[in-house]
């Protein structure tokens, strides 16, 4: 589907899109559970996250709250991939799925559960 793209593009596309939903993930969970919490996804989460948190220490609000702090990075990490991956990659518009990394999983589950016949 994106053999025309340069693997590498695609690879940091699916870098930053993971470390995007890995902070939407622990924003998420924030909301249930302690920043401290035992659950082993919550302590992946925090773990994974405070490096990016730390480096974007000087560009958070100091009124943003700490729960939504993950959130406002992973804001940096969606608008890089908005506007500077499809750049890259040579899209001349934007559309519904048009980020590799949500459309390849989106395509996974149309086609697990049937939807289409590629």
């Amino acid at each position: 589907m994106y053999a025309e793209f340069p693997i590498w593009l695609l690879a940091l596309d699916y870098i930053l899109g993971m470390v995007m939903w890995t902070l939407i993930g622990r924003f998420a969970m924030g909301i249930f559970l302690p920043e401290d919490s035992s659950f082993f996804f919550m302590r992946f989460f925090v773990r994974v996250t405070d490096p990016l948190i730390r480096v974007f220490k000087p560009v958070t609000p100091d009124f943003l709250i700490k729960p939504m702090v993950p959130l406002y990075v992973a804001w940096f990490f969606y608008m890089a991939r908005f506007y500077v991956m499809p750049w890259l990659l040579g899209y001349s518009v934007m559309g519904m799925l048009s980020f590799p990394l949500e459309s390849e999983f989106a395509h996974g589950v149309a086609e697990f559960i049937g939807w289409f016949a590629d």
